[in-house]
């Protein structure tokens, strides 16, 4: 009997011809997600995935690592044996043994028809075979067990405990993005549903030191080192932006300083966007949450920006983000106090409803391309890695952007 993980995925099966790409990118991202946890080798099998386990493994971590990978429906740990009744009754056997259960069921399959006993022979066999040695009942519409009988030409495949998988897409089949990161709690959140859509992440920071603290870049860096769990590999880029702040103050209306700002981000993201070979920009706005987001005022920042934005939040209200958020593990690194560049500057009546033409005479008084190269010439990229990464790696890796 060998120890395996059989895992199982939904969404990739719809995709048609391209369904060998996408699973030679999930195995990829399991076998990297699984370094170092007595995975031996990544299967790809007839409509699912398995792991081989080292004999005697302890599995440390395994579950989790596995739960962070897109793409994935369920999985579970149970054991491959030769594709015989005694030996899928013996892995049966195997798999209960010291367990206590009121009830159970057995669900047998025949991926293929050369097995000799039909799925329902098979599952009344086990079943008589559970009834002999344990002390339980057959329920079949809500059992406190199930095991999994999967019968291929090569070998069984007999589990008990499915979990959950993430869903989604594997990381990597649907192009990279660059993602407008603020220490917040939803531009995080808004980067995950783009990494569980397939997509790579690079991520952007904008930062006003040394008008303020450093907070804001610690904060970013840890809700990386949280995220690229799901990518492996992630680059962010810290941007300082307090000096260009300070020439909008100089020249532009307090009511339009926000959108503004917005807008110069946008310039200065696509242009790293463009470096990193992104496709699009993420953002985390939700229509209406604050002023800079009424539809006036993001259509005056998509037109700056040629790379579409994209806006995974938009129509969520801000319990549905922080519920998510929590669910991630980015909540409460988002919810540390700092300050950021949304902070500095900023006036006490913003323009909700801003008109290009008020934008285009607030930016004549400036010189717009010299402040975008200023930000694109300051960033900084660190990059994180995982397994073994996360935020610390980040700060050792540090390289101009130039």
């Amino acid at each position: 009997m060998t120890p395996v993980v059989v895992v199982h995925y939904h969404e990739i099966s719809l995709k048609g011809g391209n369904r060998p790409i996408f699973l030679r990118r999930l195995g990829g991202n399991l076998a990297r997600a699984t370094a170092g946890c007595g995975v031996r080798r990544v299967r790809r099998l007839p409509g699912r995935l398995v792991l081989d386990l080292e004999p005697g493994g302890d599995g440390k971590d395994l579950g989790e690592r596995i739960r962070s990978v897109f793409g994935i429906a369920y999985f579970a740990t149970g054991l491959a044996v030769p594709p015989t009744l005694e030996a899928v009754k013996e892995a049966v056997l195997s798999l209960l043994e010291g367990r206590t259960f009121e009830s159970f069921r057995i669900t047998a399959k025949r991926t293929f028809k050369v097995f000799p006993m039909t799925s329902e022979a098979v599952s009344r066999e086990l079943g008589t075979l559970v009834l002999a040695h344990f002390p339980t009942r057959v329920n079949l519409t809500q059992p406190a067990l199930t095991v999994h009988v999967e019968l291929l030409p090569r070998e069984a495949l007999v589990y008990v405990d499915r979990v959950p998988g993430p869903g989604g897409l594997p990381v990597g089949v649907s192009g990279r993005v660059a993602s407008l990161l603020s220490g917040g709690i939803d531009s995080p959140v808004a980067a995950w549903r783009l990494q569980k859509r397939g997509c790579e992440v690079e991520f952007v920071h904008f930062h006003s030191t040394p008008y303020l603290a450093d907070t804001s870049q610690r904060k970013a860096r840890a809700l990386v080192g949280q995220l690229v769990r799901h990518q492996f590999a992630a680059r962010l880029w810290l941007v300082p932006f307090g000096e260009i702040q300070r020439e909008v103050v100089l020249g532009v209306p307090p009511p339009l300083r926000v959108v503004v700002y917005r807008r110069l981000m946008g310039r200065i993201a696509e242009a790293l966007a463009r470096r990193a070979g992104a496709l699009a920009l993420v953002t985390g706005e939700s229509l209406g949450q604050v002023a800079s987001q009424t539809l006036e005022n993001l259509a005056r920042v998509t037109e700056v920006v040629t790379l579409p934005i994209l806006r995974p939040l938009i129509g969520m209200d801000k319990e549905e983000i922080i519920r998510e958020a929590r669910a991630i593990g980015t909540y409460e690194i988002s919810i540390e106090p700092d300050q950021d560049c949304c902070t500095l500057f900023v006036p006490q009546h913003p323009e909700t409803r801003a008109s290009p033409d008020q934008i285009a005479r607030a930016e004549a008084r400036l010189d717009v391309g010299r402040l975008v190269e200023i930000g694109v010439a300051g960033a900084v990229a660190e990059t994180f890695t995982f397994p073994g990464g996360g935020a610390a790696a980040g700060a050792a890796d540090a390289a101009p952007a130039g």
